[in-house]
């Protein structure tokens, strides 16, 4: 087969994952030679397919693994002998220097993101004999900076979204029950998506969650007022959507023909979030929101743990930095300045505050 170059859209920021479907029915280069790098992708998706890898891991890995055989082939490199570590670093720099269609570049999450299934890849190519040596084992990627979530709802923005469903319509009471669940139990959309019928528990007030992030199922508890409105919704809504009789889904798209997929539940949230004037965020902000006022509550960080399903508690810390009243309660009974008695004179001409007698 002849040398074949890549799309010319293939750009290392693209909000679209490739799945491994695309990349099957878009070969580049030799594709048909054993040592091509795209050949040897396939080989890696392969061995990672029969074992059992999560669906999503894998196609991000693909992804990003395909965008750099793009890259390598605009460079005349189609073979895995062809990759060094100085290619590797070259490609480092163009992921460092290349600019977004609004001119901000990559962040280092997103490059770190980019270059690290590479590593994963490149190192099972040594463990299999295509390469002699890992280019990839020395490769220093970008370190991460630690930014805390950039929106916290507080409760009563919680409750001024929730309370913009239009509860006289059918899409109303839907939206309600999935707001209040997001809410509740801080669950992933993805993980939404996978909910059946039978996922809830009203008697135990449990939720199931087959097959979450990382292929781990878990079970968390509900509240009460989410129950009472997914019950609504189970009960008087559900039966009237519903048109495909076999469909198993718990929210179901308003055709009726199957469920919300994640990305319709995205389009199901977002309009009540921009319509309470949060300009920027989607689902993920009612699990920021559960977590950080749960703890502000007294929660405890390995309960948190366990509710949002994060293997470590490192990915739950960051909640600690984001949750502010207990290190205000701290701040205001051991702060010297707090401990005065208020001033009730008024400022002086230049607007300082007065000053106490004992200062």
């Amino acid at each position: 087969m002849s040398n074949r170059r890549p799309p010319s859209n293939r750009k290392p920021g693209s909000n679209r994952l490739l799945t491994v479907d695309d990349i099957y029915r878009q070969p580049v280069g030799p594709a048909s030679h054993p040592k091509s790098l795209y050949a040897l992708l396939l080989r890696f998706v392969r061995w990672r397919q029969e074992r059992n890898w999560s669906e999503t891991t894998l196609k991000v890995q693909t992804h990003h693994s395909y965008r750099f055989i793009c890259w390598a082939a605009e460079r005349g490199l189609y073979h895995a002998g062809d990759i060094t570590r100085p290619v590797l670093e070259s490609y480092q720099r163009h992921l460092y220097h290349y600019r977004k269609a609004n001119g901000e570049p990559l962040s280092s999450r997103t490059q770190r993101s980019t270059l690290a299934p590479l590593q994963v890849w490149f190192s099972w190519m040594t463990k299999q004999g295509a390469v002699l040596a890992n280019p990839a084992a020395d490769l220093e990627l970008p370190r991460l900076e630690k930014r805390l979530p950039r929106t916290i709802l507080s409760v009563e923005q919680v409750e001024e979204i929730v309370n913009l469903c239009d509860l006289s319509t059918l899409q109303g009471i839907r939206d309600r029950a999935l707001l209040e669940l997001l809410w509740s139990t801080g669950i992933r959309r993805g993980e939404v998506e996978k909910l059946e019928i039978y996922s809830a528990d009203f008697s135990r007030k449990i939720l199931t969650i087959v097959q979450g992030k990382g292929k781990n199922d878990r079970v968390i508890p509900v509240g009460e007022r989410a129950l009472w409105w997914l019950e609504r919704y189970i009960v008087h809504v559900r039966p009237e959507i519903l048109v495909t009789p076999d469909c198993k889904a718990l929210f179901l798209a308003m055709d009726g023909v199957a469920g919300l997929t994640a990305n319709g539940i995205t389009m199901a949230v977002v309009p009540y979030l921009r319509a309470a004037g949060v300009e920027k965020g989607s689902c993920h902000l009612f699990r920021h929101a559960m977590a950080t006022q749960m703890l502000e509550n007294g929660a405890d960080l390995r309960w948190i743990q366990a509710m949002l399903g994060h293997r470590s508690v490192e990915s739950t810390q960051i909640y600690t930095q984001v949750s502010i009243r207990a290190l205000q309660a701290v701040h205001a009974s051991t702060h010297p300045a707090e401990q005065r008695e208020p001033e009730t004179s008024e400022p002086d001409a230049a607007g300082e505050p007065p000053v106490s007698p004992q200062s």
